[in-house]
């Protein structure tokens, strides 16, 4: 192989690997566009979807609400086909199925990208188990207790809202919070650092008071 063929060959890789990181870089970045109000459209279309979802789960079973969705989808599947073959017979055209070119398409998952996405996950699993098998056995007898705090004020938000709910003011505050906190940026941490500091002062004068409490070290 010549030298100009191969350097032809490291620039269409690289360019290639250059466009897969802006994609992937784009794709991150759409989340955080998206409850930034970059686009204004896009993100009251996305918030309105997920609030009329939400709203529906809450008055109708995930059932109803799975079957009626997928009911008005194959609604407009068959009128537009049958629309398109009415269409085709007046016609008297030969343009086929309307949705040949979605049918022909490759939908399956191949996997390596199915491996992947498993691997991430057993990652993010086997760290959660850990964690998890660290406060119930009390290796850091604070971290333990705030966890127990936690867990105590939770049944008090469980029974003045269900799930639903919780999740219906999170999609909420998902929206809402973010372009807040970009205009109030300054005042906002101002008061984030001073909540954390008595924070951190009320658990140190904790541990110093719990008999046999272990003191975090500097590392941690």
């Amino acid at each position: 192989m010549d030298p100009m063929t191969q350097s032809a060959q490291i620039s269409s890789s690289q360019g290639f690997a250059d466009g897969q990181n802006s994609a992937a870089k784009e794709s991150k970045l759409s989340v955080k566009d998206l409850i930034h109000w970059r686009d204004p459209k896009k993100s009251g279309v996305v918030f309105g979807l997920t609030m009329l979802l939400l709203l529906s789960l809450a008055a109708f079973s995930v059932i109803s609400v799975v079957s009626y969705l997928l009911l008005a989808l194959l609604c407009v599947t068959i009128t537009f086909r049958i629309y398109k073959s009415v269409v085709q017979a007046v016609q008297k055209s030969s343009e086929g199925h309307p949705f040949k070119a979605l049918i022909d398409k490759d939908v399956s998952i191949p996997p390596e990208t199915f491996r992947k996405h498993v691997d991430a996950s057993l990652t993010y699993i086997n760290r959660a188990l850990k964690q998890m098998s660290r406060l119930f056995l009390v290796e850091d007898l604070v971290d333990s207790l705030k966890l127990a705090v936690v867990m105590w004020l939770l049944t008090y938000v469980g029974a003045v809202f269900n799930g639903i709910t919780i999740l219906i003011l999170a999609d909420i505050l998902l929206f809402a919070v973010p372009p807040i906190y970009e205009k109030n940026k300054t005042q906002i941490d101002q008061y984030i650092d001073l909540v954390r500091t008595q924070v951190n002062t009320t658990i140190a004068k904790l541990q110093e008071k719990l008999p046999g409490a272990v003191k975090r070290s500097k590392a941690e």
